[in-house]
Formats: C-alpha cells, structure tokens, sequence
C-alpha cells in the first residue's frame, strides 16, 4: 500500500493543534540510517486508510519529498470520543529488518466443518491476530485458520497454524496457545434426550 507524507518544519504542542485543526495529522519516521523525521499526514485520508487490515499488518510505501521509502505502521494514537487521529509513527524498514508484528487471523472453512454442518457446534475465536518474528521480507498481511476439518470437542493451538516460511509465533514464554475451541450447542446431547424418550 501507498500513502503520501509531508515534511513537517514547525513542531510541539502547539503547532501540532494547529496542524489537526488544518485537517492534518503529525507524525513521525524513524528508523534505518536516517534521522528521526517528523512528517504531517492527510487526515481524511489516513483516516480511511486506517480502516484497512493490510495498513496495520504489511510494508507500506510512503512518499516522502519525492522519494519513496519502506516503512511500517508502529503506533497510532486516536481521540478518546472524536473521529480523529491524534498522531501516528512509522518506522523504516529493508529486506535486512527482523520484526516482531501483529498480524490478523483469518479463520475459514467453519461452515463447512464437521463441528458446524454436523454438530450444530459453535466455534469460539480466543485469539483474533498472532504476534510473529520474521524478517520484513516475510511478514505476511494476515495469517489463516483452516477450520474446515473442526470436530466437536477440538481446540485449535498455535502450534496447530501453518505459518508462512521463514515466520515464528512470539508466545511470550506460553506453550499450547489456544487459538479457537469448538462449542457444543446449548443443552448439547442432555437436551436431546428427553426429546428421544418422547
């Protein structure tokens, strides 16, 4: 994805209301061999930019002064109650760079599965993204859960996810994560009884 920044010359509390109330966001770049280099943003368009998955999760392009460069979204701060992004960092990367990054879970293949078609199970998602350690060459935009084999009374783990080579999942010093448990209906088989003896 690309986005284009602007070099930003006037800093500080002040001139960073100034900016928001000129429809700007401040930022900054950091990282590589270059100095720490405050930027300004759009903030229309960052705004819908950052409803985007990839945009939290992948390298991104950003222009700056004419130039392209590599960079990854590191922090956005948002208004406790307003639509408005208060500030957002960025950080320079190459095909050097090793990273530890969140990125999403996406889960298929549940309506499909046994537990859900059969079973009439429900499958409870723990974990909505995973943290993986790789270099930036290999950092994938989301990270998928195959459920299309899910039995009743499975529980996927982290170590059961297929992830992108040259990845690893950060488990923080935990071992046997859960990723997703399959949930028997309400009342499950002691609801269907009764019904049977009727």
């Amino acid at each position: 994805m690309e986005f284009v920044a602007f070099e930003r010359s006037k800093q500080g509390t002040g001139a960073s209301r100034r900016l928001r109330h000129s429809g700007r966001t401040p930022g900054i770049v950091f990282g590589g061999s270059a100095e720490p280099t405050a930027i300004e943003l759009d903030h229309n368009a960052l705004w819908f930019t950052l409803q985007k998955e990839a945009f939290h999760s992948s390298i991104l392009e950003m222009e700056l002064n004419g130039a392209k460069q590599k960079v990854m979204l590191r922090d956005v701060q948002y208004h406790p109650f307003k639509q408005l992004v208060l500030h957002v960092d960025f950080q320079r990367v190459d095909e050097k760079t090793r990273v530890h990054k969140k990125v999403p879970l996406h889960f298929e293949g549940e309506e499909v599965s046994p537990a859900v078609k059969t079973d009439k199970c429900m499958i409870n998602k723990v974990m909505t993204e995973i943290e993986l350690e790789c270099l930036v060459t290999n950092l994938p935009e989301f990270v998928t859960v195959d459920l299309s084999n899910a039995a009743k009374g499975d529980t996927i783990h982290v170590r059961d996810l297929k992830l992108p080579a040259g990845t690893k999942a950060v488990m923080h010093g935990r071992t046997n994560v859960t990723v997703a448990t399959v949930v028997p209906p309400k009342g499950g088989d002691a609801a269907a009884a009764p019904a049977a003896a009727e």
